[in-house]
């Protein structure tokens, strides 16, 4: 192994009450791709907050370069070639490509205004665009970016800075297929420019893809390694959790039961001449596949009555559903798990009682009072029911991880006994610990009798989860396939639309 640019040698961090980190070794030599993985609360962040000069260790040694350093600040390192590329984007809109790349930077021109060198700033920030492979300028405004794009601009800002460790912090979380292959080819371009990656993800098929090395964190302490040869999915997801890949996934208790819901002619405003339909029975886990853009989403928004349809009909039990908008759906028992919990599921800055409630006050209420004892006793109880890991049902949503948030989501709907579940991405953002709970809860309610519909771009998780696929291409189902004929192939086939071909394998 060529020698360490970095080494993190028996770094310790405790706060009252709690070891955030015990004696982490990690070394990343120069031009290296380290796949950092574990759970949410495993210490990812944390030893990142070190090494980004965020948080001081309680204990241990930083050296770069050979240099030790017994923590960092911020401007050091900085100054030490170490850049950030966060999941949430640090950029201006309003502002062009090259006056985000050099924000606080610039370089100002002669005289006595010491404006701000534009054209300087443009002609550094295109060898930065260039070597990314971006298709866009310097002068285009960010606004006008796709979020990979965006990506690029954040890593080029790295770059600017001279980095030589790149820290990448879920950066696809965001994006599509096509955008996470530029971004991978990206990362494999900074490694043969001499660049250190430390990439972090919860997707660990991309893990596979760029990774020279695997370390996990597990509780704080570093619990395995994996070299190049030995990187695959199942031995990540054992160092991960301490389980194989087959708990994950469980199978149903019994056949499915009558239909529960029907789909006739449904036309969605995004693809208005293509008519959807497809049933949902009791007991059962219908997966909803395709690209993104195939009109998955506006189909659920669409029963769930946030849009309307152009045409169509859904009917239950036989008889046509009037479903004008989410309070009509609420009322036949027809919930929706949205793809952005935060924005569309929660309110972030309520407690967990308030949001578990939202959906049913009139449950609660007493007089038009809201009984707030009555509250909390339920908050309680699904928070129990679901492993919702907080001190308290007066915590704020906030300071929840992405798997407890989407519990709290599903807490508020499971305490009104759905009849249909529509699940939208619904472990996007989750460490794999959280997915296998959150599977676990799916496969519950479908044997509890509800019918289950999920749409996921994770091809893993669709054939893993479901019992039977639906695929859609460009507003319409082009395909339904059973167990027997699932795999990643056959999804795929129908989703760039496709036929499949009678003898082909499964």
């Amino acid at each position: 192994m060529p020698e360490s640019i970095l080494e993190l040698i028996d770094i310790c961090k405790s706060y009252p009450g709690v070891q955030a980190l015990s004696h982490v070794n990690l070394a990343v030599a120069s031009g290296e791709v380290v796949g950092l993985i574990g759970e949410n609360g495993a210490g990812k962040s944390t030893l990142m907050r070190i090494l980004g000069g965020v948080t001081a260790p309680s204990s241990g040694v930083i050296r770069l370069r050979g240099e030790r350093k017994d923590n960092l600040t911020v401007s050091e390192a900085i100054r030490s070639g170490i850049a950030f590329v966060h999941q949430e984007l640090n950029l201006f809109d309003n502002l062009d490509v090259a006056a985000n790349v050099f924000f606080g930077r610039e370089p100002r021109s002669f005289g006595l205004l010491q404006l701000i060198d534009t054209a300087a700033i443009r002609s550094r920030t295109q060898p930065l665009l260039d070597r990314l492979g971006a298709d866009f300028k310097p002068d285009t405004k960010v606004s006008d970016l796709s979020l990979a794009q965006r990506q690029l601009v954040e890593i080029a800002k790295a770059l600017s800075l001279g980095a030589e460790i790149v820290i990448m912090d879920e950066p696809t979380s965001s994006l599509t297929l096509t955008e996470t292959n530029r971004l991978l080819e990206v990362v494999a371009e900074l490694k043969a420019g001499g660049v250190s990656v430390i990439f972090i993800t919860h997707r660990l098929h991309e893990i596979e893809q760029c990774a020279d090395r695997v370390v996990a964190l597990r509780d704080g302490a570093v619990v395995g390694m994996l070299q190049k040869a030995d990187i695959d999915h199942d031995r990540m997801i054992r160092l991960m959790i301490g389980r194989d890949l087959k708990a994950l996934y469980s199978f149903p208790k019994d056949a499915p039961g009558e239909e529960i819901l029907l789909l006739k002619g449904i036309r969605t405003t995004t693809y208005p001449d293509r008519p959807v339909n497809f049933s949902l029975r009791r007991g059962e886990i219908v997966g909803l596949a395709g690209l993104v853009g195939s009109g998955r989403t506006e189909l659920a928004r669409t029963v769930f009555g946030i849009d309307r349809p152009i045409d169509g009909t859904i009917e239950a039990a036989g008889h046509p559903l009037t479903i004008k908008s989410p309070r009509d759906a609420i009322a036949h028992g027809i919930y929706l798990i949205p793809e952005d919990r935060k924005r569309a599921g929660l309110i972030l800055e309520d407690d967990i009682t308030n949001n578990i409630s939202l959906p049913n006050l009139e449950h609660f209420a007493i007089a038009y009072l809201v009984d707030h004892g009555r509250e909390e006793t339920t908050a309680k109880q699904q928070t129990k029911r679901l492993n919702i890991r907080t001190p308290s049902v007066s915590s704020v949503t906030a300071t929840l991880s992405g798997g407890n948030q989407q519990k709290v989501v599903l807490a508020k709907w499971l305490a009104m006994s759905p009849n249909v579940m529509l699940f939208d991405e619904p472990t996007r953002g989750i460490d794999v610990g959280a997915k296998s709970e959150i599977y676990s809860l799916i496969r519950a309610l479908s044997d509890a009798g509800v019918a289950v519909l999920m749409i996921s771009s994770d091809m893993e998780e669709v054939i893993g989860v479901s019992d039977r696929i639906l695929v859609m291409h460009e507003g319409q189902i082009s395909g339904e396939l059973s167990r027997d004929q699932f795999s990643e192939h056959n999804v795929m086939q129908l989703a760039v639309g496709k036929a499949m071909n009678s003898d082909q394998p499964c």
